[in-house]
């Protein structure tokens, strides 16, 4: 029997209908209109994508975006100056720098230079830190995006082994911190899990994912799941947006793995438009954060 869909799109939309019913209250109590400011240097396509899709996104909430698009000569220094800028504007509650950066640029430097206060993609060593003493200001939105599909799918963590294939600063390694902390923001059941990160030095890979419960791919090289190393009845989760010359394609075979797993997020439609209705949920959280400070 195929397994069940895990429909990020539809669990998406209903995300944002709660953003946008918060915002509302929040803004009809406050004042203020929650605002992320996105900073785009160079023409890559697909980050052109992205970024419009969370302007989108912030529409359709009640938010305001603002776009700071800058050609790929931009210096590093250059960069610098505009995220200072944009930290020190009290109409801007959370900024995203889109990546990747040109290469010529520091990526290391910039992101530490963003206020741990308006930092939505909870990449600042601040945020991070937090992260790890399962204390967050916010949550990482790909991660964050993954716990929620699991959780509204009644698929606990807790007791579970969970391997994780990849170990990104963006995905593998804040993942396997939040689902093995005793507690989270969706209770005990979407933590409390036991977590192992694989890579590309782990042995005998397959015999070690064929082990989880929980599988998630996040690797950025299309169909390298196969059957094979997936543990029949395990739910499948696939990170991956790996474009080639046939299309999008995930981490995961989709068609193969599906025949095995109970449960599986297909791409595109599965955890990428998880990962911009928490980028919502953290910019609101954001101007929660800005208002009570000045209050």
């Amino acid at each position: 029997m195929a397994a069940e869909i895990l429909d990020g799109k539809a669990l998406s939309k209903q995300s944002k209908v709660e953003v946008a019913e918060e915002t509302s209250a929040f803004t009809s109590s406050s004042g203020v209109v929650p605002c992320l400011a996105a900073v785009l240097v160079g023409d890559d396509e697909g980050s052109q994508v992205y970024v419009r899709n969370k302007q989108r996104g912030c529409e359709r909430v009640g938010m305001t975006s603002r776009l700071h698009k800058l050609p790929a000569a931009t210096s590093e220094e250059e960069l610098l100056g505009l995220i200072g800028e944009l930290n020190g504007d009290p109409q801007v509650h959370g900024i995203l720098v889109q990546l990747p950066l040109p290469p010529a640029i520091n990526t290391e430097r910039v992101l530490d230079a963003v206020t741990p206060l308006k930092d939505v993609d909870a990449f600042h060593p601040e945020n991070v830190g937090r992260i790890v003493q399962g204390r967050p200001r916010f949550l990482p939105c790909t991660p964050h995006g993954i716990q929620v599909i699991l959780h509204r799918a009644n698929i606990e963590c807790s007791g579970k082994r969970v391997v994780i294939v990849g170990r990104s600063e963006i995905v593998g390694k804040p993942l396997a911190i939040m689902l093995m902390q005793r507690n989270s923001p969706l209770g005990p059941s979407a933590a409390n899990a036991t977590v192992t990160v694989c890579h590309s030095r782990t042995a005998d890979l397959a015999q070690v994912t064929r082990d989880a419960d929980i599988l998630v791919a996040a690797i950025g090289s299309p169909k390298f799941v196969q059957a094979d190393m997936v543990r029949p009845g395990a739910t499948v989760i696939d990170v991956g947006m790996n474009r080639t010359e046939s299309g999008l394609a995930g981490d995961v075979d989709f068609d193969a793995v599906r025949e095995v797993a109970s449960h599986i997020t297909p791409v595109p439609g599965g955890v990428g438009p998880m990962t911009i209705a928490m980028l919502l949920k953290n910019t609101l959280e954001a101007a929660r954060l800005a208002h009570r400070a000045e209050a």
